[in-house]
């Protein structure tokens, strides 16, 4: 007869509050809020025995597994739209033999293993599904966490990691079928022929949502057009059919993800329909609902059930034969395609990671109760060993070939002794609200006829985020290199890259949208290794503030001043920051439409002189109208400050190349009537922001960054931005109202190399 067990009653959702009495651990939703991960869960706090019943109350444990769960469903959804099976059709002979050899040789040993465990901590585990479970586990790559490994080491668009990414494709399909096969064969059957049911009918499911559900998703595609927003219909519909599908699977006895999986990878990739879904999905998946399936895992995860020298040696045996059969397996077949033997190291270790995807399948097998808790926290504690040791591990045996010396190229500034020579610019940006002024700026500088042409590179700055998605940025990659080219052919699925095109096709300008994908924090190394690469003489770089409809600057993101500041320290070409206020309008202005007028505002200095050289340049523009602005210290005050003029300006040197360079402004007006030069003398800083308002009508003021002299002493206490120096600050500045864009320039110096 069974003992008399009593069911913990029923939890309410939420409390009245303790002022009224009532424990908020008595209520499902603060008890839910309250707990978290494996430091919570019995490997540490929870070892409390009191604790544990508080904070984790059996009668808790379902709601918690409930949430964890369809977080899990909608995770697996996300990975089933980062997959296209069009990518893996591409996979070359090389990457799908790795695949095949970093499956099959560490599931082999992963059942070896499985029979040590079988014979001594697992004797009561289903032999088959034990074996499959161990195989799955072994042999498993992590996507996610492999792109994300790669995407920080600087590898994602090297040969490496387009192999490691095209093999840890086609690892991950086959991983999910054996998981299927594994979870089909782990119930607690009363016939064997209930497995073969079982995954007969998951097959089945696969081929009707295919035949069915697939036309359906192409239908909602085509009806969503790039640049408009998709129909919320579609996003809820297709949510629906997520849980429809899971609870599908759930019914015919595999998992309920495999469902959610399986409507993932039938959504078509290209068009916004899959972006809106990522979009509308991920934030709440990856914000909340993920980290829910983090405490359910902490909660199974007791690392005290590790205790002995048995479970030790266990736990020692499991770390080295997934080791040896992922990284051995992929090494040799490398090696016998030729891959030299640092990068075939390196990939056998990067084949190796696990992660997230490990913790899902170690978790299904755990409430299958294939694997006991012993043999969960010896596995769990083999996934983050492998995980933790990639990175190091491959940093120390591969080290790309960085350039260490800087490319020999000519023309790193604007000025320049032949001004015919063409212009090389890399413009970067971070979002679509750049892009009208940036194409702007290239129409005003494309100079006439004899020059030779202006090529842009325009680079769309994408940070590498935490969030699940950053996968879908990978497919883009190309063997070119960080960072890489929007092929052609796909560039209709990005307005973008539509602009650019369209512009070029219009213009006689080369324009190459190009993207790169990395943190903030080393976001400078790719502009800078970028412009080096393509002989770049001027990086544009966005203000980290835009204008808002009232016309006051606002704070786009903090962090990109941080970025502008790093790249005028280490770029080895002139660098200008694009303060936008809406250069020609919100639209592009075709060229015989450009009505701009220039003004640049010279103190003196080598900044003062590439703004010069760029202004020069663009008033070649036909529709360009350009006015060099002078300053002079009026004579009644140059006693005053003499010696600060000395400690400036020693030898005068800085005053004779300044008179040169203008020399040759004064020479240009009598033969140009769009040149217009002046001289304003002031006495202070006040005197020069009167100035300076005369002028505030102007389409885009162009200035140096540093400027040399008295002027420029005087106004640098009014500094407020050091990346855009004084003039930059003041015109940027609520005392100095204007509609104005301004483009505040670094000359690159080569006496003092930026970079070292």
């Amino acid at each position: 007869m069974a003992p008399n067990v009593t069911c913990p009653g029923p939890m309410k959702a939420t409390s009245n509050g303790a002022f009224q009495h009532d424990n908020p651990l008595d209520f499902a939703l603060p008890l839910a809020i309250l707990q978290g991960g494996i430091l919570l869960g019995p490997s540490a706090l929870g070892r409390n025995k009191s604790y544990l019943k508080a904070v984790f109350p059996p009668r808790s444990l379902t709601v918690l597994d409930t949430l964890a769960n369809i977080g899990l469903l909608f995770f697996l959804f996300l990975a089933g739209l980062e997959l296209n099976f069009k990518t893996l059709q591409r996979t070359g002979k090389t990457a799908l033999s790795i695949a095949i050899a970093g499956i099959s040789v560490p599931f082999a040993l992963g059942i070896g293993s499985a029979f040590a465990l079988r014979a001594t901590i697992a004797e009561d585990a289903n032999a088959a599904a034990f074996f499959v479970f161990m195989g799955v586990a072994l042999s498993i790559t992590a996507f996610p966490v492999l792109a994300r490994i790669l995407a920080e080491l600087k590898l994602l668009t090297t040969d490496i990691g387009k192999m490691a990414m095209s093999a840890a494709a086609v690892n991950d399909v086959a991983a999910w079928i054996l998981l299927a096969l594994a979870v089909a064969l782990s119930g607690h059957n009363v016939s064997h022929i209930v497995p073969l049911w079982v995954f007969l009918c998951g097959c089945g499911f696969v081929i009707c949502a295919s035949l069915f559900v697939s036309p359906i998703f192409k239908w909602m595609s085509r009806r969503c057009q790039e640049g408009e927003p998709v129909s919320e219909t579609y996003i809820c519909a297709t949510l629906a059919a997520v849980l429809a599908a899971a609870f599908v699977t759930d019914t015919i006895g595999i998992h309920a993800m495999f469902g959610a999986f399986v409507l993932g990878v039938l959504v078509p990739k290209e068009g916004p329909f899959a972006g809106a879904l990522v979009e509308k999905v991920e934030d709440l998946v990856s914000g909340l609902f993920l980290p829910l399936y983090f405490v359910s895992s902490g909660l199974k995860t007791n690392v005290a059930t590790i205790r002995g020298v048995q479970s030790w040696g266990l736990l020692v045996l499991v770390i080295c034969t997934a080791c040896l059969g992922k990284i051995v397996g992929t090494f040799t077949v490398a090696k016998l395609w030729k891959m030299p033997t640092a990068e075939a190291v390196a990939l056998g270790f990067l084949m190796n990671s696990k992660g997230l995807v490990e913790l899902i399948v170690l978790n299904i097998g755990k409430d299958r109760k294939v694997l006991n808790d012993q043999t969960f926290a010896i596995m769990v504690l083999m996934a983050l060993f492998t995980t933790f040791i990639t990175t190091p591990v491959v940093l120390a045996v591969y080290k790309p070939a960085k350039r260490t010396k800087k490319i020999d190229y000519k023309h790193r500034t604007i000025e320049r002794k032949n001004a015919n020579s063409q212009l090389r610019l890399l413009a970067c940006f971070h979002s679509a609200r750049n892009i009208p002024s940036m194409i702007n700026l290239f129409e005003a500088s494309r100079g006439t006829d004899k020059h030779e042409s202006l090529c842009v590179y325009a680079m769309h700055l994408m940070e590498l985020s935490e969030r699940s998605s950053a996968i879908q940025m990978v497919q883009k990659a190309r063997r070119n290199g960080l960072p890489f080219w929007n092929k052609g052919h796909s560039s209709g699925g990005n307005h973008i890259v539509v602009a650019f095109e369209a512009f070029q096709q219009l213009s006689k300008v080369s324009v190459r949208s190009m993207t790169s994908i990395s943190s903030l924090s080393d976001m400078h190394e790719d502009i800078c290794g970028t412009a080096e690469r393509k002989r770049a003489a001027i990086i544009i770089l966005p203000f980290h503030k835009h204008q808002r409809l009232d016309g006051s600057l606002e704070t786009t993101r903090a962090e990109f001043r941080g970025v502008n500041s790093t790249v005028l320290e280490h770029a080895s070409c002139s660098v200008g920051i694009l303060v936008d206020r809406g250069l020609g309008g919100n639209a592009h202005v075709s060229a015989s439409n450009v009505s701009y007028q220039i003004v640049v505002l010279f103190l003196g200095g080598h900044d003062d002189h590439e703004a010069l050289a760029y202004g020069t340049r663009m008033a070649e523009h036909p529709g360009i109208k350009l006015t060099v602005v002078r300053f002079l210290v009026e004579p009644k005050t140059v006693g005053e400050r003499v010696q600060i003029e000395g400690e400036s300006n020693p030898g005068g040197n800085a005053v004779s190349a300044d008179e040169e360079v203008l020399a040759d402004i004064k020479d240009r007006v009598s033969e140009d009537d769009s040149v217009n030069y002046e001289e304003r003398a002031v006495g202070s800083s006040n005197e020069v922001i009167a100035a300076i308002r005369a002028y505030s009508r102007c389409n885009l003021f162009l200035v140096g960054r540093m400027p040399d002299g008295e002027i420029a002493l005087a106004l640098n206490e009014r500094i407020e931005y050091p990346e855009l120096g004084p003039v930059g600050s003041l015109l940027t500045s609520p005392d100095l109202s204007t509609t104005a864009s301004v483009l505040v320039v670094q000359q690159y110096n080569e006496k003092a190399p930026a970079d070292e």
